[in-house]
């Protein structure tokens, strides 16, 4: 069938790519508008990229709206909508003049994890297991009848950044073989349980302030769902440093009282520091301003200078 693809997060390219090497064929491709890059000019959006690789056609509205769809996708006369993780709205006007509605490709299984976020909520409420689910799009985010939905355990050590690609990969296999039933025998829709409903808000650079208060395992969680956005800081030698790498240490019983924030060991390149209930190996930071560093590095470089202590 004829399928207008929007999508805009590195999630949404191998959906794309699997859509173009399908038997469907896609007419047009919607993405945001390019960002501001580092230097100031443009910075293309991945699916744009992806699409003029593919020689697709591609538009980049500001907002979608009835009108635009009017004027541009719709004289293509699609017969499907596939979104994937596009960061727009889409109206029920251009839904309803479809054939076939709008197929929403989300990296959960529906309904736990509704939202912006949901890899990175899964990790942090350190769920075992998580998946993804086409599902028909309506009125309401995220929440419409569930299409097909395949579960993934979430591997120990999992990053956001990680098992983001192996879920694109999934999605992209589910979305074709929605549309493959769509035109064939159909797809049984089956209704979200609203009791099962949880939502992923999109994150904020508050979402990765922490303090040594917290559980080694909490803190671990959140150093791999957060990275690279928004990161995750924590408190070590008087100033609040970003931290790339780290991990939950094993204690005996007698360290497992020491006091958060306190620096339990140091090596050359690492070093441990009590948290609310053992210990965190903090192995790489970045400090404000400067480059990525080993902690002991830092902390040496902090001394020198007449502001170390026994503290992190």
């Amino acid at each position: 069938m004829r399928v207008v693809f929007a999508g805009s997060a590195e999630f949404s390219v191998p959906v794309l790519r699997a859509l173009a090497a399908s038997d469907h064929q896609v007419t047009q491709v919607l993405t945001a508008p390019d960002r501001a890059g580092s230097r100031g000019a443009a910075a293309p959006r991945p699916v744009k990229e992806e699409a003029r690789r593919l020689g697709l056609p591609v538009e980049q509205p500001s907002r979608l709206t009835w009108d635009f769809w009017r004027e541009s996708p719709a004289k293509l006369e699609p017969e499907a909508l596939v979104v994937a993780a596009y960061g727009q709205l889409v109206p029920l006007d251009v839904l309803r003049s479809l054939a076939h509605g709008g197929l929403g490709v989300h990296p959960s299984l529906l309904p736990r994890h509704r939202g912006a976020s949901p890899v990175a909520a899964a990790i942090l409420a350190g769920d075992y297991r998580t998946g993804v689910t086409v599902f028909r799009m309506g009125e309401r985010m995220d929440a419409g009848p569930i299409l097909a939905q395949q579960a993934l355990p979430v591997p120990a050590g999992a990053t956001t950044a990680q098992f983001t690609v192996r879920l694109a990969q999934l999605g992209a296999q589910l979305a074709v073989q929605v549309l493959d039933r769509l035109e064939g025998e159909g797809v049984e829709e089956i209704p979200q349980l609203e009791s099962g409903a949880t939502y992923a808000h999109r994150l904020g650079r508050q979402a990765g302030r922490l303090e040594w208060e917290l559980g080694s395992d909490e803190i671990d969680r959140h150093l791999r769902a957060l990275l690279p956005w928004p990161g995750v800081t924590v408190p070590l030698g008087g100033v609040r440093v970003k931290l790339l790498r780290g991990a939950p240490e094993d204690l005996s019983s007698e360290a497992i009282a020491a006091t958060p924030g306190e620096l339990l060991e140091q090596g050359h390149d690492w070093l441990l520091v009590g948290t609310g209930d053992a210990a965190f190996r903090v192995e790489l930071i970045q400090p404000p301003g400067g480059p990525a560093m080993s902690p002991g590095a830092f902390l040496r470089g902090r001394q020198r200078v007449g502001r170390g202590g026994d503290r992190a």
